[in-house]
């Protein structure tokens, strides 16, 4: 075992010496690492390895997240995530639900507070869903004056200008506060 100190991206050993473990990738050539922290051989696994002392949290698939819809796209939203099965994370990572099979007009606006599961890690991304009940908006505003919302079976309705919009809402909606 050594002490050497890493960054995400530097050269941790050959291939031909070891295998990737925690905290590290195969690029075809070489191991490097993917966070900050020391160097750890395992010889008798031949796992190159790195100890974080700050890691960083991605959640799981199955994992329950909520986070802050930064984007809203046609077929997905994309949400930062702010909490991982209730434990707030400032990994500032963030998960695309695909939403073009849901029959809404307006899934999630931009800056709603939304929970979601994560369904897959593909390609460095994670994808997450909103499809079940207890998934969808917690926490939004009315879209036009910015005012308070009340639920509306599947809407909300403005208490100050009485503008209904179409949501999918979470069935925990309204029940927490989410505001820092």
């Amino acid at each position: 075992m050594t002490n050497q100190s890493k960054i995400p991206g530097e050269k941790i050993a050959a291939l031909e010496e070891y295998l990737p473990g925690n905290n590290t990738f195969d690029d075809g050539e070489v191991i490097r690492a993917t966070t900050i922290g020391s160097v750890q051989f395992d010889t008798n696994e031949r796992l190159a390895s790195i100890k974080s002392d700050n890691p960083t949290q991605i959640a799981k698939i199955g994992d329950i997240v909520i986070g802050v819809v930064e984007a809203n796209l046609p077929s997905m939203i994309a949400v930062s995530i702010k909490f991982i099965n209730g434990k707030k994370t400032k990994a500032n990572v963030e998960c695309i639900c695909v939403t073009r099979h849901l029959r809404k007009k307006n899934i999630a606006l931009a800056q709603d507070v939304v929970k979601a599961e994560i369904i897959s890690h593909i390609n460095g991304t994670l994808h997450g869903k909103i499809d079940s009940p207890e998934c969808g908006v917690l926490f939004t505003k009315c879209r036009k004056c910015f005012g308070t919302v009340v639920k509306m079976r599947d809407a909300v309705k403005c208490k100050d200008c009485t503008w209904i919009d179409d949501r999918k809402l979470s069935s925990d909606f309204g029940k927490s506060d989410f505001l820092e």
